[in-house]
């Protein structure tokens, strides 16, 4: 969750075996960094994988001119030559090159599963693996448990034929732990950085995602989100970002902060590439009740819905209040957009407000307290191995290995949740009551009814902001929370840059709308082509002339 408004802990107890047990981030846990100032963006000059989409590589592995092993190893050797100030990747999957080769063999039979065979894709350490990696919503606190099964889009993945690369860094507890925190630090892989600008936040929580995409260190990844956790760093990192409706994709297995929010989503750097991933891991799961929604569609096919022409004759509503003006650069990108919009023939209703979104902000935190403790002592129960099985006694945990896990910041979050009683608190009944009434009835539901809208737009956020672990994160403004609390879709695009760091649009709308805002987000990425690969500078640009 990306809250709204430091170095990394050294886990000194945990012994050499145990670290290089939790792969590359080993190093980054000892503060072990490459000698020069940044990644080094020229590594592996001959590889060709700097921004090659999914098509790109089907092609290559169908002409035999790479193998799934040939690709698999070339991102395995760029995230150990560039990822050392970067920290985007926890763990590589000490599987990943016999995945590659088995999905090999199956290609050369004349098997080929779809436009993910043979693919490399990074993993959220929140999104849980039955395998030889570590699934710990990065805590030293859950290093050595054992998770009961594969996250269901974990075998969803599996099924579609993906090599499962690696875990990727979050802001620890996906930031629900303290409204002082750094995103994208925890206390298992340190601090991770903004590949445009190193001393930029990468955002989050789906930090390490966002920015190994972005620095070319995987295809594609998969994030998590409550409120703004994808589109977030999705933006901050120059991505495509897809937060979908709630219950399309599945959250069995997933670390929760909130049923009633969470959702995984694609972090990915075009819009096709976003329809690809979500095809394969949209699917009804039984065992999440949100797939069982009233209007849930899983027989669309995201990426057929993609069309140039699509915003020809779409109404789409501008959301000015409290969306635009805390940032006079993102607000001169949006007008940009909204101009081109309007050029390629979308009818745009400006403004269109939605009148409730003021209100949201404490009845959305009273809820996610609530449903956090009930949701993640249900998780944390399912576990194996050592470790927390209730918020009291992880807070304990953390108290106890304050140097590691409590350099930077508290746990105030986790305090206060603990103090919290059962879902059937008159409280909490009556803030999730409300929380439906602000994002949905009276909220996106009323502006999209009243003009007969397609899509609502707004800039995401501000461009990212520099990393500080003494005041924590600034975060200014974005338009992630009126469709997180709903539970409705919300896709982010690259809309240009400010000074060098990267800026997203958001289009979003009703639920199970995916397809319909994929394709205004596709047509308004291919006329714009506004994403620009990173620089990995040691700062933001400066202003010339």
């Amino acid at each position: 969750m990306q809250r709204k408004p430091n170095g990394p802990g050294l886990p000194e107890e945990l012994s050499r075996r145990r670290l290089l047990q939790l792969g590359v981030a080993g190093a980054a846990l000892l503060g072990i960094e490459r000698a020069s100032a940044a990644p080094d963006a020229g590594s592996g000059p001959g590889d060709r994988l700097d921004e090659v989409t999914l098509d790109e590589l089907q092609a290559r592995m169908a002409s035999g001119e790479e193998t799934s092993r040939s690709i698999t190893q070339k991102y395995l050797d760029r995230i150990a030559q560039r990822d050392g100030r970067l920290r985007s990747v926890l763990e590589t999957n000490p599987d990943a090159l016999a995945q590659a080769e088995a999905l090999d063999r199956e290609r050369k039979a004349g098997r080929v599963r779809g436009p993910l065979h043979g693919v490399p894709v990074l993993l959220k350490d929140n999104i849980a693996t039955k395998d030889r990696m570590h699934t710990t919503a990065g805590s030293l606190a859950l290093v050595d448990a054992t998770v009961p099964a594969d996250a269901f889009l974990v075998g969803r993945l599996r099924e579609a034929g993906a090599v499962l690369l690696g875990k990727t860094q979050l802001s620890e507890w996906a930031n629900f732990r303290s409204t002082h925190s750094s995103s994208g630090w925890s206390g298992r892989g340190g601090q991770c950085r903004n590949p445009y600008a190193l001393d930029r936040s990468p955002s989050g929580s789906s930090s390490g995602s966002g920015v190994a995409v972005a620095a070319n260190l995987c295809a594609v990844a998969v994030g998590t989100e409550t409120d703004g956790s994808i589109v977030s760093p999705a933006s901050a990192s120059g991505l495509v970002g897809v937060k979908p409706t709630v219950g399309l994709v599945s959250r069995s297995g997933v670390v929760p902060i909130s049923h009633s929010q969470d959702t995984a989503g694609p972090m990915v750097r075009t819009v096709r590439e976003s329809a690809l991933l979500l095809d394969v891991l949209a699917a009804r799961d039984p065992a999440d009740v949100a797939s069982g929604a009233t209007g849930a569609r899983f027989d669309v096919r995201h990426a057929a819905a993609l069309d140039r022409g699509a915003l020809k004759g779409a109404r789409i509503g501008v959301a000015r209040t409290k969306y635009f003006g805390y940032h006079p650069a993102t607000d001169a990108l949006a007008e940009e957009a909204l101009k081109l919009l309007k050029a390629e023939g979308a009818v745009l209703i400006d403004p269109a407000p939605i009148a409730t979104v003021a209100k949201l902000d404490d009845p959305e935190l009273e809820v996610l307290l609530y449903e956090f403790k009930a949701d993640l002592e249900a998780y944390l129960s399912k576990l194996g191995g050592p470790g927390p099985r209730s918020l009291k006694a992880l807070i304990e945990w953390n108290q106890a290995h304050a140097d590691q896990e409590l350099p930077l910041f508290g746990q105030e979050l986790f305090i206060d949740a603990e103090k919290k009683g059962p879902l059937t608190t008159p409280a909490y009944v009556k803030a999730r009551k409300e929380c439906l009434r602000l994002s949905r009835k009276d909220g996106i539901d009323a502006t999209m009814s009243k003009h007969r809208l397609d899509a609502i737009v707004a800039p995401t956020q501000a461009p990212a902001w520099i990393i500080d672990w003494v005041n924590g994160d600034h975060f200014i403004g974005g338009c992630s929370t009126a469709p997180a609390v709903a539970g409705y879709p919300h896709v982010t695009v690259p809309m240009g840059q400010v000074r060098g760091l990267p800026v997203g649009l958001s289009f979003f709308g009703r639920p199970w709308s995916e397809a319909r805002l994929l394709g205004l987000a596709y047509a308004y990425e291919q006329a714009t082509h506004a994403r620009k690969p990173p620089t990995f500078a040691a700062s933001a640009a400066l202003p010339t002339g």
